[in-house]
């Protein structure tokens, strides 16, 4: 085989597998506090706590803001995902089923990434849960969780600033279809609907979206109500695609991989919404 068609080969399937990423690959990733071009095998995330305004007498010292600094430190994991293409199926084959392989790639490495940092919101201390609320494990996703989420949002000071995210299953997204307040035109907007376009709508100041990947405990799904700087997302390697030709196999066989991780950077700008499921 040429190897100027294998170089043509190699770099239309590694562009391929890079757009479907950037375009369908990861749900969350625009949702939290990302940082590319990580050296290393970890990287800190700096936290930075509340400052406290105070008068000044004339002539004298101005006040200092008492402010706390800590670090949230994200350790970054390889992940591979391969496929062998064989040299007789690619005569046979389409562009269109090369790019189905090609994305397939992607999706597995965009699945992985909202899978880091599902596991990042899984940390969460806050839920909107307790005595004397009223609200249990019995039920699903009601409008009463979102609210105490939303006030214990509020309450912990944590920012109304257009930064905020809620992500839900499909079954909790379903419920909140159900809630007058969420799919009517007549409190939203006609134009922010949730069936207009994509599964996506701004309700409470936060951009909601259905996720299939959120942790199910028993018959428990966790959801979510978080400010984007309170989750961090690493990257050391964007995903990268390595094409090589094993004679022995007569095929190519197919590689992307990327270096990623994903940590909790504030708990306190997360609520857990517990839905029975």
């Amino acid at each position: 085989m040429s190897g100027t068609i294998v170089d043509a080969f190699t770099k239309q399937f590694e562009a391929e597998v890079a757009e479907a990423y950037q375009r369908q690959g990861s749900k969350l990733r625009p949702t939290v506090r990302s940082k590319s071009g990580v050296k290393g095998a970890s990287t800190n995330f700096p936290r930075v706590g509340k400052g406290t305004a105070a008068a000044k007498a004339r002539n004298g010292v101005v006040p200092v803001m008492n402010l706390t600094y800590g670090n949230a430190e994200c350790f970054l994991q390889d992940y591979y995902a391969g496929e062998w293409i064989d040299r007789l199926d690619e005569i046979k084959t389409s562009i269109d089923e090369r790019t189905v392989i090609a994305n397939a790639g992607a999706y597995a490495l965009g699945r992985k990434t909202d899978e880091l940092i599902v596991a990042a919101l899984d940390t969460a201390t806050a839920e909107a849960l307790g005595t004397g609320t009223g609200l249990t494990d019995t039920d699903g996703l009601t409008k009463a969780k979102v609210l105490m989420a939303f006030e214990m949002l509020g309450a912990a000071d944590v920012p109304d600033d257009g930064g905020r995210f809620a992500v839900v299953g499909w079954k909790q997204w379903s419920e909140l279809l159900q809630i007058e307040e969420f799919a009517k035109s007549d409190y939203v907007g006609d134009d922010a609907l949730p069936w207009k376009g994509t599964q996506a709508k701004r309700w409470l100041g936060a951009l909601w979206m259905p996720h299939s990947g959120l942790t199910k405990a028993g018959v428990l799904r966790y959801c979510y109500f978080y400010h984007k700087t309170a989750v961090g997302h690493a990257v050391a390697s964007e995903v990268t695609t390595d094409i090589t030709w094993h004679g022995d196999r007569a095929a190519h066989f197919v590689n992307n991989m990327m270096s990623q991780g994903a940590v909790m950077i504030d708990p306190t700008g997360v609520v857990r919404m517990r839905a029975k499921e």
